[in-house]
């Protein structure tokens, strides 16, 4: 008899981060801490394709060009002494939702401590992919009660050519200064890293995220998945959950008409199944839906459990 990798258990609420678990870019006290316009900063971030264009570069990556911008920042010392570390600590001063991160552990709690889920070792995951910084996000409240973080990281140093072979050779530069970019989540890749929670591979990182897994064998199936963000830009994964039988809801900052309509566009395209405000209090049609989704999920989950094992125990003998 063969046996699955993984017990596939597992329920993963996968979340944007900016405009969805907080009303704003997550970049914002950065801009304070250094008395830097942020208006102007995101104004000629979205100046620089035409810029680029005009000096001869016809392909530019628009979601994470940003990146680029903030490292000229550092480079002309509008942002002096940005690292890694300070990027964490300004993560703790981002403001979240009402209702966050409660939530969080709502959710987890509602599935853990219910009999009918935790005979059957039903869990319940949190994970943000974000095209935003991955220290910030690793720094914010929110952080202990995420499972997985995938968004954009900065390296403060890089070594110089042949350190290979020369074990002399150090870092190029021993100060604690964002330099390079490291990693890079747009809108597209987080696609990626649905996969990556698809197969397990960030549990296993021997699994490479390319490698051909049966849908059996797979840890979280996008059956098991629910994404929650706020706009357009999120529509590839939007997308490739409804296509794979998951579930996909949109919020929008409340009272914003601006922003209802937007996420009302979203499902009367069928992009996404329902929409509500970014309000994650209890009794709000966002906690609603949320929790009543997950508890869906899991009795699809103990159902499934109790025909396999019947299936597979089979029925015990009886006298004639």
């Amino acid at each position: 008899m063969t046996q699955n990798i993984f017990p596939q258990n597992t329920i993963a609420i996968v979340w944007d981060f900016d405009k969805t678990l907080i009303p704003y870019y997550m970049q914002q006290p950065l801009f304070e801490y250094f008395d830097v316009d942020e208006g102007r900063f995101w104004d000629e971030v979205n100046h620089l394709p035409e810029f680029f264009h005009e000096n001869g570069l016809d392909l530019v990556s628009q979601d994470t060009i940003y990146l680029n911008h903030i490292l000229t920042y550092v480079r002309h010392r509008l942002f002096k002494g940005l690292s890694n570390q300070l990027l964490r600590e300004l993560g703790d001063k981002i403001e979240f939702y009402d209702g966050l991160p409660n939530f969080f552990r709502t959710v987890k709690n509602r599935i853990q401590h219910d009999p009918r889920f935790s005979a059957f070792q039903v869990q319940v995951e949190h994970y943000v992919i974000s095209s935003g910084l991955r220290q910030m996000v690793l720094g914010s409240k929110l952080a202990p009660f995420i499972d997985g973080t995938w968004a954009c990281e900065f390296v403060e140093a890089m070594p110089r050519p042949g350190y290979l072979q020369d074990a002399q050779i150090t870092l190029v530069d021993d100060m604690k200064e964002i330099v390079e970019i490291g990693y890079v989540i747009d809108n597209t890749t987080k696609t990626r890293a649905l996969f990556e929670i698809n197969k397990g591979v960030n549990k296993d990182r021997t699994i490479d995220v390319n490698a051909k897994v049966a849908d059996a064998d797979r840890r979280v199936p996008f059956e098991n998945m629910i994404y929650i963000a706020d706009g357009p830009s999120d529509i590839p994964v939007f997308s490739m959950l409804n296509q794979n039988g998951g579930r996909t809801y949109a919020v929008y900052k409340p009272n914003s008409q601006k922003e209802f309509n937007q996420a009302n566009q979203l499902q009367r395209q069928g992009r996404v199944n329902s929409f509500g405000e970014a309000d994650y209090t209890e009794g709000s049609k966002t906690f609603m839906w949320i929790l009543n989704a997950v508890e869906e999920i899991a009795f699809r989950i103990v159902q499934e459990r109790k025909v396999a094992l019947s299936e597979r125990l089979g029925q015990p003998p009886k006298h004639l």
